[in-house]
């Protein structure tokens, strides 16, 4: 099955793990950032389709989206749908 989004999302996963950076740089950039345990309290993770999560607030139950870099793993950037 083809993935018109595959390109892209490569692109972008390379670009965020070439560059990885610390939590107060992603902070700096992105606002709040979650490490795994974070995410697992304030979202419910619906899907991964690297470099981005699916998932709904816990507290809103609004559904949108993370970035997540692999390591240091975190997760930045939520955008609500």
């Amino acid at each position: 099955m083809y993935d018109e989004t595959e390109d892209a999302r490569r692109a972008r996963q390379a670009e965020l793990n070439s560059n990885a950076a610390a939590r107060l740089e992603l902070t700096g950039l992105y606002g709040k950032v979650w490490d795994t345990q974070e995410l697992r309290e304030d979202f419910e993770v619906l899907s991964f389709l690297a470099p981005f999560v699916v998932a709904r607030d816990r507290k809103s139950g609004n559904k949108g989206t993370l970035e997540f870099q692999h390591s240091p793993r975190f997760y930045f950037n939520w955008l609500e749908d």
